[in-house]
C-alpha cells in the first residue's frame, strides 16, 4: 500500500502503477527524476508534490523498519 508513504496518496498511487511502480522496492528504487517526470504527465494538480523523500521512506518500508519509518515522517511537511 503505498499510501503508506508521506505525500501518497491513492490518486497519486495510481500515477505510480501506471509508471510501473508496485511495491516499496520498487518505489525505493526509483529516481526521484523519474517520479517527477510521471506527476509532471499526470497534469497540473500533481506537479506541485515533491517526491524527494519517497524512495527513502520506501526504503524503510521494504525493509520493516516501520518505528525508522514512523519518526522520519514525524519530521516530513506533506512528503517533503
Amino acid at each position: 500500500d503505498l499510501t503508506k508513504i508521506e505525500g501518497i496518496g491513492p490518486k497519486i498511487a495510481e500515477i505510480l502503477k501506471f509508471g510501473k511502480i508496485y511495491t516499496y522496492s520498487d518505489l525505493a528504487g526509483t529516481k526521484v527524476e523519474k517520479l517527477s517526470t510521471l506527476l509532471d504527465a499526470a497534469g497540473p494538480r500533481f506537479q506541485m508534490h515533491d517526491p524527494g523523500s519517497w524512495p527513502r521512506q520506501a526504503g524503510l518500508a521494504a525493509a520493516g523498519k516501520w518505528d525508522e519509518l514512523q519518526k522520519l515522517q514525524d519530521e516530513l511537511d506533506g512528503g517533503k
